[in-house]
């Protein structure tokens, strides 16, 4: 089984729908693939536990509601992410749980329908015990033994007698319950069961560090003590090195699947000699008959044995140190990937989205220096809808070439009627244009040329898209492409005639600052009266008609 099911995808729209988005995060921390809980949603699960709007309880019922499933993959990604927010995440969280009444209650689960099902199902009922006794023991005490302080002035350290006989059975435990979960290295076998494995190793080496601890404050004290508190410290120091036996063939285990031997503490025992100076210290409170040692041996053997487990204790708390830092610095390096991955990101869209302003791309279209034909050809007019006057030649790179485009971005054309005669061009007779100065030649141009005349405005000639053209007339019209590389030319336009309204008028032929004017339908009608934008005009307020 791997990759997410239909049903996780399901759920996970469902919590995506509703707006919960730690019901989201739960469901996809415990997905059926057979891996470890992803860490992006084990990180925002520890993020909404030290937020005060969030309702932990609900985070709390949402993972037990996950343990009910009948997946043993779901139920053990569940545990595993129960135990990671109770190790990294707020202590409201293992607040909560050590207030309730009942935790996990797995203790006959049993998954017969997957593969590893049954193999599996005993490591869940033995990790799910461990998590229960973990949240009595800090209900007993009030305190995470994996998060107290350690140290010469840590809390087993300074703590009183009575109150050490207490929590050291406490501490026993707990980790009773995590040597319990008895993983071989040939039964962990997939990421699941690794990454529980790896918590409960980090687990182990910060409890037994406390453990160890407490044990030597207990020696420390134990000939000052009474002799009720004599005898339960030595049934203490006996389990203490029965626990130690055990842990060190966990560690063992550790270290065969993979775990870096740095990570993993030596363990030192304390001399034999000193459970027989216990041994006979309580005796000798009990009024029996026993061969004493000397205050001196007594002494030395004490401090022989405090000495031996003050070093373990410093190896231990070396590799929680270590794995604290290691885990550090994996946070901040992936912390610097994402910042660097931001970076990256935002880059490439200041590169697509922001303009270069001192890139060439606005250096595309060089400064406008005409270069004129041997015969230039008029294209603009001013009655063409206040278009701009605009000289087009035809050179070899065509760099002076400009176009009007409409709101999407197209070229617009100017589409002309056609009609049944070929167009005729007047013969050029007007004075040249000048190349170096645009105005100087229209000015030139209307004062010789156009002076008794009036531009005529075509009804039939709209701006519109080259696909759009479409040819209209009688059966023999035929259409005439104009060429777009034109420019203004000085032929003359004939008088226009004003015919009557509804008059038949003979064919006329003429010509619009270089373009050729076709002939009206027979029937012409009066036009209003338009008044013309070339500043030029001689009659501002002459009638036009459509030629």
């Amino acid at each position: 089984m791997s990759g997410q099911s239909i049903t996780d995808r399901i759920a996970a729209a469902q919590h995506s729908m509703t707006g919960s988005a730690i019901s989201k995060a739960v469901c996809k921390a415990t997905t059926h693939e057979v891996s470890g809980p992803k860490k992006k949603h084990l990180d925002y699960l520890i993020y909404c536990t030290n937020e005060m709007n969030v309702n932990v309880p609900q985070l709390a019922d949402t993972l037990f509601e996950r343990t009910t499933n009948s997946s043993w993959v779901v139920v053990f990604k569940a545990l595993i992410t129960t135990h990671h927010i109770m190790m990294y995440g707020n202590e409201r969280f293992i607040q909560y749980l050590a207030s309730r009444n009942t935790l996990f209650n797995l203790n006959n689960f049993l998954d017969k329908g997957a593969l590893q099902g049954y193999d599996m199902s005993t490591f869940i009922r033995r990790y799910s015990r461990y998590l229960n006794e973990k949240a009595l023991s800090y209900r007993l005490v009030a305190v995470d033994f994996t998060k107290m302080k350690r140290g010469i002035d840590g809390v087993m350290r300074t703590m009183n007698t009575e109150k050490l006989i207490k929590t050291l059975p406490i501490i026993q435990n707990q980790l009773d319950a995590l040597l319990d979960f008895q993983a071989k290295p040939n039964e962990l076998t997939n990421g699941v069961i690794n990454a529980a494995f790896m918590l409960l190793f980090k687990d182990s080496i910060r409890l037994f560090a406390a453990y160890n601890e407490g044990v030597i404050n207990l020696l420390e004290k134990y000939f000052d003590m009474k002799k009720n508190q004599c005898k339960d410290a030595l049934d203490i120091y006996k389990k203490f090195l029965y626990r130690m036996t055990k842990l060190s063939e966990f560690l063992k285990v550790a270290e065969q699947v993979g775990i870096d031997q740095g990570d993993i503490p030596d363990l030192t025992q304390a001399p034999s000699s000193l459970l027989e100076a216990l041994e006979q210290h309580l005796a000798s409170l009990e009024g029996k008959k026993t061969k004493e040692l000397s205050a001196d041996n007594r002494a030395n053997t004490l401090s022989n044995a405090v000495s031996s487990l003050s070093n373990t204790g410093m190896s231990f708390s070396f590799s929680s140190s270590r794995m604290d830092e290691k885990e550090k610095q994996q946070a901040l390096e992936e912390e610097q990937a994402r910042l660097q991955a931001l970076k990256v990101g935002y880059n490439l869209s200041h590169y697509f989205l922001m303009p270069n302003l001192n890139s060439d791309l606005f250096d595309l279209q060089p400064a406008f220096v005409p270069a004129v034909q041997s015969t230039p050809i008029s294209t603009a007019s001013s009655a063409w809808g206040g278009a701009a006057h605009s000289t087009h030649t035809h050179t070899h790179d065509h760099r002076c070439r400009i176009y009007c485009y409409d709101a999407l971005g197209d070229l617009l054309k100017p589409t002309v009627t056609v009609h049944t005669q070929a167009p005729v061009m007047a013969p050029h007779t007007g004075s040249k244009l000048l190349a170096s100065d645009l105005d100087s030649s229209l000015a030139n141009l209307v004062g010789s040329e156009l002076s008794l005349h009036v531009f005529a405005c075509r009804s039939d000639m709209q701006w519109t898209q080259p696909g759009e053209k479409k040819l209209t007339g009688g059966t023999n019209w035929q259409s005439k492409t104009m060429s777009s590389t034109t420019a203004w030319s000085p032929a003359p336009l004939p008088p226009a005639a004003m015919p009557p309204a509804a008059m038949p008028v003979p064919h006329m032929l003429g010509q619009m600052g270089g373009v050729p004017v076709m002939t009206q339908p027979p029937m012409l009608y009066n036009q209003p009266v338009l008044r013309p934008t070339n500043p030029f005009t001689t009659i501002p307020g002459a009638q036009m008609q459509f030629m």
